[in-house]
Protein backbone atom coordinates (compact mmCIF):
# COMPACT_ATOMS: atom_id res chain seq x y z
CA UNK A 1 0.00 0.00 0.00
CA UNK A 2 1.54 3.24 -0.71
CA UNK A 3 1.84 5.77 1.74
CA UNK A 4 -0.52 8.14 0.10
CA UNK A 5 -3.49 6.11 1.42
CA UNK A 6 -6.05 9.10 1.95
CA UNK A 7 -9.36 7.01 3.51
CA UNK A 8 -9.21 3.59 4.63
CA UNK A 9 -12.83 1.67 5.37
CA UNK A 10 -14.03 1.29 8.64
CA UNK A 11 -16.33 -0.46 11.05
CA UNK A 12 -17.59 1.61 14.25
CA UNK A 13 -16.87 0.06 16.92
CA UNK A 14 -19.31 1.41 19.48
CA UNK A 15 -22.50 2.86 20.09
CA UNK A 16 -22.95 7.21 20.37
CA UNK A 17 -19.97 8.09 22.62
CA UNK A 18 -20.80 8.24 26.60
CA UNK A 19 -19.64 11.21 28.75
CA UNK A 20 -17.90 9.19 31.25
CA UNK A 21 -14.24 9.52 31.61
CA UNK A 22 -12.55 6.22 33.14
CA UNK A 23 -8.51 6.50 34.08
CA UNK A 24 -8.89 2.37 33.82
CA UNK A 25 -10.59 -0.10 31.81
CA UNK A 26 -10.37 -3.98 31.60
CA UNK A 27 -10.85 -5.67 28.11
CA UNK A 28 -11.05 -9.26 27.47
CA UNK A 29 -7.92 -11.42 26.94
CA UNK A 30 -6.48 -9.84 30.13
CA UNK A 31 -5.78 -6.56 28.72
CA UNK A 32 -6.01 -3.55 31.35
CA UNK A 33 -5.82 -0.02 30.24
CA UNK A 34 -4.67 3.01 32.11
CA UNK A 35 -4.63 6.47 31.66
CA UNK A 36 -2.55 8.88 33.64
CA UNK A 37 -4.55 12.34 32.91
CA UNK A 38 -1.99 15.41 32.86
CA UNK A 39 1.11 12.91 34.61
CA UNK A 40 4.25 11.50 32.91
CA UNK A 41 5.22 8.95 35.65
CA UNK A 42 8.40 8.06 36.19
CA UNK A 43 8.14 4.05 36.44
CA UNK A 44 7.36 3.98 32.38
CA UNK A 45 11.29 4.74 31.61
CA UNK A 46 12.62 1.34 31.49
CA UNK A 47 9.26 -0.11 29.60
CA UNK A 48 9.28 2.45 26.83
CA UNK A 49 13.09 1.49 26.16
CA UNK A 50 12.28 -2.06 26.16
CA UNK A 51 9.27 -1.42 23.99
CA UNK A 52 10.30 0.73 21.66
CA UNK A 53 14.19 1.36 21.58
CA UNK A 54 13.38 5.18 19.85
CA UNK A 55 15.69 7.97 21.20
CA UNK A 56 11.97 9.79 20.18
CA UNK A 57 10.25 7.96 22.11
CA UNK A 58 12.06 7.83 25.45
CA UNK A 59 11.57 9.76 28.40
CA UNK A 60 15.11 11.31 28.51
CA UNK A 61 14.45 13.32 25.36
CA UNK A 62 11.10 14.04 26.62
CA UNK A 63 12.49 15.77 29.64
CA UNK A 64 14.88 17.64 27.50
CA UNK A 65 11.89 18.89 24.57
CA UNK A 66 8.26 18.20 26.26
CA UNK A 67 6.58 19.87 28.85
CA UNK A 68 4.81 17.08 31.01
CA UNK A 69 2.22 19.20 32.69
CA UNK A 70 -0.04 18.65 29.46
CA UNK A 71 0.71 15.53 28.89
CA UNK A 72 -1.33 12.18 29.69
CA UNK A 73 0.05 8.53 29.72
CA UNK A 74 -2.02 6.01 28.26
CA UNK A 75 -0.38 2.41 29.53
CA UNK A 76 -1.84 -1.20 28.52
CA UNK A 77 -0.80 -4.03 30.19
CA UNK A 78 -1.14 -7.89 29.23
CA UNK A 79 -1.12 -10.11 32.09
CA UNK A 80 0.37 -7.62 34.14
CA UNK A 81 3.02 -7.09 31.90
CA UNK A 82 3.67 -3.19 30.17
CA UNK A 83 3.03 -3.87 26.56
CA UNK A 84 2.02 -0.49 25.06
CA UNK A 85 2.47 3.32 26.13
CA UNK A 86 1.31 6.08 24.17
CA UNK A 87 2.31 9.93 25.73
CA UNK A 88 -0.21 11.89 24.04
CA UNK A 89 -1.43 15.76 24.26
CA UNK A 90 -4.86 17.37 23.69
CA UNK A 91 -5.18 20.63 21.93
CA UNK A 92 -8.78 21.38 21.87
CA UNK A 93 -10.53 18.38 19.49
CA UNK A 94 -6.98 17.83 18.41
CA UNK A 95 -4.74 14.69 20.19
CA UNK A 96 -1.32 14.80 19.44
CA UNK A 97 0.74 11.39 20.22
CA UNK A 98 4.35 12.16 21.20
CA UNK A 99 5.76 9.27 20.44
CA UNK A 100 7.66 9.19 17.37
CA UNK A 101 9.89 6.34 15.28
CA UNK A 102 8.53 4.01 16.66
CA UNK A 103 6.21 0.57 15.09
CA UNK A 104 2.61 0.77 15.44
CA UNK A 105 0.38 -2.46 14.63
CA UNK A 106 -3.20 -2.02 14.14
CA UNK A 107 -4.25 -3.59 16.55
CA UNK A 108 -2.49 -1.00 19.05
CA UNK A 109 -3.86 1.89 17.21
CA UNK A 110 -7.23 0.37 17.16
CA UNK A 111 -6.84 0.22 20.49
CA UNK A 112 -5.58 3.72 21.27
CA UNK A 113 -7.93 5.30 19.04
CA UNK A 114 -11.27 3.34 20.33
CA UNK A 115 -10.51 4.43 24.05
CA UNK A 116 -9.85 8.23 23.29
CA UNK A 117 -13.30 8.50 21.16
CA UNK A 118 -15.02 6.84 24.17
CA UNK A 119 -12.98 9.03 27.03
CA UNK A 120 -12.40 11.95 25.41
CA UNK A 121 -15.84 14.04 24.41
CA UNK A 122 -13.59 16.58 22.65
CA UNK A 123 -11.42 14.74 20.49
CA UNK A 124 -12.31 14.55 16.98
CA UNK A 125 -9.14 14.20 15.82
CA UNK A 126 -5.75 11.81 16.64
CA UNK A 127 -2.19 12.48 15.12
CA UNK A 128 0.27 9.83 14.91
CA UNK A 129 3.77 11.50 13.73
CA UNK A 130 6.49 9.88 11.92
CA UNK A 131 5.97 6.19 13.04
CA UNK A 132 5.95 2.99 11.35
CA UNK A 133 2.36 1.24 10.57
CA UNK A 134 1.28 -1.50 8.71
CA UNK A 135 -2.13 -0.65 8.87
CA UNK A 136 -4.95 -1.56 6.20
CA UNK A 137 -8.63 -1.15 8.39
CA UNK A 138 -9.39 0.62 11.76
CA UNK A 139 -12.45 1.37 13.63
CA UNK A 140 -12.66 5.28 12.11
CA UNK A 141 -11.66 6.66 8.86
CA UNK A 142 -8.34 8.00 8.95
CA UNK A 143 -5.24 8.90 6.46
CA UNK A 144 -2.27 7.76 6.09
CA UNK A 145 0.85 9.54 4.24
CA UNK A 146 4.56 9.10 3.76
CA UNK A 147 6.43 11.87 5.93
CA UNK A 148 9.94 11.27 6.09
CA UNK A 149 12.66 7.80 6.16
CA UNK A 150 15.55 7.22 7.35
CA UNK A 151 18.25 4.88 7.74
CA UNK A 152 19.22 2.32 10.19
CA UNK A 153 21.92 -0.23 10.21
CA UNK A 154 21.50 -3.45 11.77
CA UNK A 155 25.09 -4.56 13.33
CA UNK A 156 26.82 -7.69 13.76
CA UNK A 157 27.75 -8.88 16.69
CA UNK A 158 31.38 -8.64 16.94
CA UNK A 159 33.41 -6.06 15.24
CA UNK A 160 35.91 -9.03 13.32
CA UNK A 161 32.26 -9.47 11.86
CA UNK A 162 31.63 -6.55 10.55
CA UNK A 163 35.25 -5.25 9.40
CA UNK A 164 34.95 -8.24 7.08
CA UNK A 165 31.66 -6.80 6.34
CA UNK A 166 33.59 -3.38 4.86
CA UNK A 167 35.10 -5.22 2.03
CA UNK A 168 38.94 -6.37 1.22
CA UNK A 169 39.41 -2.56 0.29
CA UNK A 170 37.95 -0.92 2.89
CA UNK A 171 39.70 -3.07 5.39
CA UNK A 172 43.53 -2.27 3.52
CA UNK A 173 42.43 1.20 3.78
CA UNK A 174 41.81 1.49 7.45
CA UNK A 175 45.23 0.44 8.69
CA UNK A 176 46.73 2.54 5.73
CA UNK A 177 45.04 5.73 6.34
CA UNK A 178 45.16 4.89 10.27
CA UNK A 179 48.89 4.84 9.79
CA UNK A 180 48.91 7.86 7.34
CA UNK A 181 47.31 10.04 9.91
CA UNK A 182 49.66 9.14 12.50
CA UNK A 183 52.69 9.37 10.58
CA UNK A 184 52.17 12.93 8.85
CA UNK A 185 50.22 14.39 12.17
CA UNK A 186 52.05 12.54 15.37
CA UNK A 187 49.04 14.65 17.64
CA UNK A 188 46.36 12.76 16.09
CA UNK A 189 44.25 11.04 18.65
CA UNK A 190 40.97 9.38 18.93
CA UNK A 191 39.06 8.85 21.95
CA UNK A 192 35.26 8.28 23.22
CA UNK A 193 33.46 10.20 26.22
CA UNK A 194 30.41 8.50 27.64
CA UNK A 195 27.51 10.78 29.32
CA UNK A 196 29.42 12.46 32.24
CA UNK A 197 32.34 12.82 30.38
CA UNK A 198 31.26 14.76 27.59
CA UNK A 199 32.28 18.05 27.69
CA UNK A 200 30.30 21.31 26.27
CA UNK A 201 33.77 22.49 24.57
CA UNK A 202 33.67 18.97 22.81
CA UNK A 203 29.90 19.02 21.80
CA UNK A 204 30.29 22.91 20.23
CA UNK A 205 33.23 22.17 18.02
CA UNK A 206 31.35 18.81 16.58
CA UNK A 207 28.08 20.67 15.70
CA UNK A 208 30.16 24.06 14.16
CA UNK A 209 32.31 21.51 11.95
CA UNK A 210 28.66 20.19 11.17
CA UNK A 211 27.34 23.30 10.92
CA UNK A 212 30.25 24.42 8.51
CA UNK A 213 29.75 21.23 6.03
CA UNK A 214 25.84 21.75 6.08
CA UNK A 215 26.12 25.48 4.89
CA UNK A 216 28.54 25.11 2.10
CA UNK A 217 25.82 22.85 0.44
CA UNK A 218 23.37 26.02 0.93
CA UNK A 219 21.22 24.35 3.26
CA UNK A 220 20.21 26.74 6.48
CA UNK A 221 21.23 24.67 9.50
CA UNK A 222 18.59 23.57 12.25
CA UNK A 223 21.13 23.28 15.18
CA UNK A 224 20.64 26.93 16.90
CA UNK A 225 21.93 28.11 20.24
CA UNK A 226 18.92 26.68 21.82
CA UNK A 227 18.87 23.13 20.20
CA UNK A 228 23.08 22.59 21.07
CA UNK A 229 22.17 23.55 24.71
CA UNK A 230 19.41 20.94 24.94
CA UNK A 231 21.82 18.73 22.93
CA UNK A 232 24.67 18.73 24.92
CA UNK A 233 21.80 18.10 28.25
CA UNK A 234 20.87 14.86 26.31
CA UNK A 235 24.47 13.96 25.54
CA UNK A 236 25.28 14.10 29.03
CA UNK A 237 22.63 11.89 30.07
CA UNK A 238 22.87 8.87 27.63
CA UNK A 239 25.23 10.33 24.81
CA UNK A 240 28.45 8.72 22.64
CA UNK A 241 30.39 10.95 21.68
CA UNK A 242 33.61 9.57 19.32
CA UNK A 243 36.18 12.71 18.64
CA UNK A 244 39.43 12.69 16.33
CA UNK A 245 42.03 15.58 17.75
CA UNK A 246 45.07 17.32 15.42
CA UNK A 247 47.00 19.47 17.95
CA UNK A 248 44.20 19.41 20.42
CA UNK A 249 41.84 21.12 18.02
CA UNK A 250 38.56 18.35 16.70
CA UNK A 251 38.88 17.38 13.55
CA UNK A 252 36.04 14.96 13.26
CA UNK A 253 33.23 13.77 15.83
CA UNK A 254 30.27 12.13 16.22
CA UNK A 255 27.77 12.27 18.72
CA UNK A 256 24.75 9.57 19.21
CA UNK A 257 22.56 8.37 21.78
CA UNK A 258 21.71 5.41 23.43
CA UNK A 259 17.99 3.81 23.76
CA UNK A 260 17.64 0.44 24.72
CA UNK A 261 20.25 -1.29 22.66
CA UNK A 262 20.24 1.18 19.82
CA UNK A 263 22.04 4.43 19.21
CA UNK A 264 20.88 7.09 17.13
CA UNK A 265 23.03 9.61 15.48
CA UNK A 266 22.42 13.10 15.55
CA UNK A 267 25.70 14.64 14.19
CA UNK A 268 28.82 12.42 12.13
CA UNK A 269 31.08 15.40 10.26
CA UNK A 270 34.35 16.26 9.88
CA UNK A 271 37.04 18.61 8.73
CA UNK A 272 37.26 18.86 5.04
CA UNK A 273 40.72 19.84 5.06
CA UNK A 274 41.30 16.26 6.07
CA UNK A 275 39.55 15.12 3.33
CA UNK A 276 42.74 12.99 2.02
CA UNK A 277 42.92 11.00 5.10
CA UNK A 278 39.87 9.28 5.39
CA UNK A 279 38.99 11.08 8.88
CA UNK A 280 35.23 11.30 8.79
CA UNK A 281 34.94 7.30 7.67
CA UNK A 282 37.87 6.60 10.24
CA UNK A 283 35.66 8.54 13.16
CA UNK A 284 32.85 6.72 12.40
CA UNK A 285 34.48 3.22 12.16
CA UNK A 286 36.10 3.72 15.49
CA UNK A 287 32.64 4.57 16.69
CA UNK A 288 30.58 1.92 15.54
CA UNK A 289 32.89 -0.69 16.68
CA UNK A 290 32.66 0.83 20.09
CA UNK A 291 28.81 0.87 19.85
CA UNK A 292 29.22 -3.06 18.94
CA UNK A 293 31.47 -3.79 21.84
CA UNK A 294 28.40 -2.22 23.89
CA UNK A 295 25.61 -4.83 22.17
CA UNK A 296 24.04 -2.76 20.09
CA UNK A 297 21.97 -3.83 17.48
CA UNK A 298 20.86 -1.25 15.88
CA UNK A 299 22.52 2.65 14.27
CA UNK A 300 20.12 5.11 13.42
CA UNK A 301 21.04 7.41 11.27
CA UNK A 302 17.71 9.38 11.07
CA UNK A 303 17.55 11.96 7.62
CA UNK A 304 19.93 13.84 5.90
CA UNK A 305 22.78 12.32 4.52
CA UNK A 306 25.36 10.83 6.90
CA UNK A 307 28.89 8.50 6.60
CA UNK A 308 26.94 5.64 6.94
CA UNK A 309 27.25 5.86 2.90
CA UNK A 310 30.80 4.19 3.53
CA UNK A 311 29.89 1.12 5.48
CA UNK A 312 27.69 -1.48 4.76
CA UNK A 313 24.53 -0.26 3.38
CA UNK A 314 21.89 0.78 6.04
CA UNK A 315 17.80 -0.13 5.26
CA UNK A 316 15.67 3.22 4.34
CA UNK A 317 12.81 3.02 6.33
CA UNK A 318 9.37 4.64 5.79
CA UNK A 319 7.91 6.98 8.88
CA UNK A 320 4.10 8.05 8.06
CA UNK A 321 1.91 10.21 9.41
CA UNK A 322 -1.71 9.12 10.57
CA UNK A 323 -4.52 11.16 11.42
CA UNK A 324 -7.83 9.25 12.52
CA UNK A 325 -11.21 10.95 12.66
CA UNK A 326 -14.12 10.24 14.96
CA UNK A 327 -16.56 9.59 12.30
CA UNK A 328 -17.04 10.41 8.32
CA UNK A 329 -18.68 13.92 9.02
CA UNK A 330 -15.60 14.62 11.61
CA UNK A 331 -13.60 14.44 8.86
CA UNK A 332 -15.65 16.40 6.54
CA UNK A 333 -15.88 19.19 9.16
CA UNK A 334 -12.18 19.31 9.26
CA UNK A 335 -11.70 18.69 5.74
CA UNK A 336 -9.04 21.88 5.65
CA UNK A 337 -6.80 19.05 8.00
CA UNK A 338 -7.46 16.20 5.54
CA UNK A 339 -6.53 17.95 2.39
CA UNK A 340 -3.42 19.27 3.96
CA UNK A 341 -2.22 16.24 5.22
CA UNK A 342 -2.66 14.38 1.36
CA UNK A 343 -1.24 17.27 -0.58
CA UNK A 344 1.92 17.29 1.94
CA UNK A 345 1.83 13.44 1.28
CA UNK A 346 1.54 13.68 -2.66
CA UNK A 347 4.49 16.55 -2.36
CA UNK A 348 6.84 14.44 -0.51
CA UNK A 349 6.18 11.43 -3.18
CA UNK A 350 7.33 13.71 -6.01
CA UNK A 351 9.80 15.68 -3.91
CA UNK A 352 11.53 11.57 -3.73
CA UNK A 353 10.65 11.23 -7.04
CA UNK A 354 12.54 14.36 -8.06
CA UNK A 355 15.55 13.56 -5.59
CA UNK A 356 15.84 9.87 -7.17
CA UNK A 357 15.50 11.07 -10.76
CA UNK A 358 18.83 13.30 -10.73
CA UNK A 359 20.79 9.52 -9.77
CA UNK A 360 19.69 8.57 -13.20
CA UNK A 361 21.01 8.67 -16.74
CA UNK A 362 18.50 10.16 -19.69
CA UNK A 363 16.18 12.35 -21.05
CA UNK A 364 14.05 12.56 -18.45
CA UNK A 365 15.65 12.98 -14.96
Amino acid sequence: MKRADVIARYVPICDPIGCHKSNRSIEPDGITISCYENDVPEFIEADLDRIYGSLYSSLVQFSIYCDSRDTNTYIVRKGGKIITIFLFQCYGYKVRVINEVISVSEEDMSRFTAYIFINFIAAKVIFFTSIQTNIRTLPFPYQRVKNMEYTVLTLPKTGEEYLDSLGKSARRNIQRYIRNLSETFPSFRFELLVKDEIDDQTIRAIIALNRARVDGKSTASATDQAETEKIICLAKKCGLVGVARINGQVCAGSISFRTGSNYFFRAITHDPMYDAYWIGFLCCYLTFCECIVREAKELHFMWGDCEYKYSPPGVKRDLDKVAVYRSNWQMLCKGDIALKIAFRGYLRQLMAWLHNAKRRDGFVP
